[in-house]
């Protein structure tokens, strides 16, 4: 993981998003009233884990087209051994990733505002969404050929579900014909709840869509990716 970049990229493409998107528009949201770093604090942490998935595709796809799923399939290991190692080495990545979101939220002036207990829940939650992203990414990339083009394949749905969400701008800054989309999309309830849970607010209506998108996703993507692991020959 450290060989391929993988860690510093990590800590990296968090610092680039923080920059890119609370610079140019931190005055232009502080005109609407809004505390722009807790705004944003979110959708960078959602961001660092799409790019967590993005490696996790990499790596699954460089395993495979190196000949190492095939001489592991080989051997008497126990066929989700592999997977199972990859998904270590994608946690810890993840949690890298989400710790340094938090530093650099911090210094442009995030707070937790309800203590310990919803910044753990923050935490875990954010985690959850990286299991869930980098499964999906680990299949992807595991039935993939071209680490190349895994890559290039992720990234777009990750900056079309980013940009069309509620996690960089509110939802009354898109037109109206495309906010039932903004606001009812994956992306827009995981902000929507990790929001509240760093201001102390979070709530059944809120929290609960935004679970039930994280598990779906998980109970349909651990079953994808156990099969895309060990189908490869």
């Amino acid at each position: 993981m450290a060989r391929s970049g993988g860690l510093v990229v990590a800590i990296i493409a968090p610092a680039v998003y923080t920059v890119g998107f609370y610079l140019p528009l931190r005055l232009v949201m502080q005109f609407q009233g809004l505390n722009y770093a807790q705004f944003l604090m979110p959708i960078i942490c959602l961001q660092a884990m799409a790019f967590t998935a993005i490696s996790a595709a990499q790596r699954a796809a460089i395993e495979g087209q190196s000949g190492m799923t095939t001489r592991l399939q080989t051997m008497p290991v126990t066929p989700w051994v592999p997977l199972l190692s990859r998904a270590t080495a994608n946690l810890v990545h993840a949690s890298l990733s989400l710790a340094a979101a938090l530093v650099y939220g911090s210094l442009i002036g995030f707070r937790f505002q309800a203590g310990f207990d919803d910044a753990a829940i923050f935490v875990l939650f954010a985690l959850l969404v990286g299991a869930a992203l980098t499964t999906g990414g680990d299949a992807i990339g595991s039935l993939s050929r071209s680490p190349e083009a895994t890559s290039q394949a992720l990234t777009l749905p990750q900056l079309i579900l980013g940009m069309l969400s509620s996690g960089f701008v509110p939802e009354t800054g898109f037109p109206e014909w495309i906010r039932p989309f903004v606001r009812n999309q994956p992306i827009s309830l995981f902000s929507k709840a990790m929001r509240d849970m760093a201001d102390g607010g979070v709530n059944a209506t809120s929290l609960w869509p935004a679970i039930a998108w994280a598990v779906g996703l998980i109970v349909v993507l651990v079953p994808l990716a156990v099969w895309a692991s060990t189908r490869r020959a």
